[in-house]
This record gives C-alpha cells, sequence and structure tokens, in this order.
C-alpha cells in the first residue's frame, strides 16, 4: 500500500466501484518514487478544494493496477505516475509523468467543472 494521506485502490473491484459512486474521480497510479509523491502531494493539499472529486492512489505494481496501465489512454505511457481523471464512468483525461499544482487543475477545472462537457 503506498504511504500517502489519499484514499487507497486496492482491487479493479474497488476502482470499478468508485467510479460508479462517483461523478469525478482522480486516480494516481504509482510507486513512493521521485515522479509520483509530487503529484500524490498536490492530489492531497487539493481534497479540501475540489469536494467534488474523489482523490485516490493506487499501487502501479499490484495485479489489479492492470486495469490502469492497459487503458487505451495509457498506452504509449512511459513515466510514472499514470494518472486518470475519470468523468461520470469514462476517462476523460489521462498524464504520465510528474505534475504540478497548475497542471493538476487545469485539467481539473477543464474536466470537472459545471462547464465541462462530458464526451
Amino acid at each position: 500500500m503506498l504511504q500517502t494521506n489519499l484514499k487507497h485502490i486496492l482491487s479493479a473491484k474497488e476502482l470499478e466501484e468508485t467510479i460508479k459512486s462517483n461523478e469525478n474521480v482522480m486516480v494516481c497510479c504509482g510507486r513512493m518514487g521521485p515522479m509520483c509523491i509530487p503529484v500524490y502531494e498536490v492530489m492531497d493539499e487539493l481534497q479540501g478544494e475540489y469536494s467534488h472529486v474523489a482523490f485516490r492512489d493506487m499501487a502501479f505494481d499490484t495485479p489489479d493496477a492492470d486495469v490502469i496501465r492497459n487503458l487505451p489512454e495509457c498506452r504509449n505511457f512511459r513515466g510514472l505516475p499514470f494518472t486518470v481523471y475519470f468523468k461520470n464512468g469514462k476517462v476523460a483525461n489521462a498524464t504520465s509523468s510528474i505534475q504540478n499544482r497548475d497542471q493538476v487543475t487545469s485539467i481539473l477545472d477543464s474536466e470537472f467543472s459545471a462547464k465541462a462537457v462530458v464526451k
């Protein structure tokens, strides 16, 4: 399990339930490495500001993380973490590698705002 202040997703089934029960979900699938930790920290900071988003982490090396690793949107990713944004059960955006606060909030604002259109 990852050592973050985020809620952890431990199985593919739990990921599916989280996506079904929340309109907006951001999942960071990674390790406790130098490219991943800053993303977890940004997500932790934003939890209070974006109460309409479920922020979760998932350990990249678990067998159940293949549900994230094998998404078409993540097919060409080479760097960790894989960060996936789900809107109404569908992938709205996906990024890989380190992301700073401005990059994350830009995606949150464009995909999860009241004006965001479901794709």
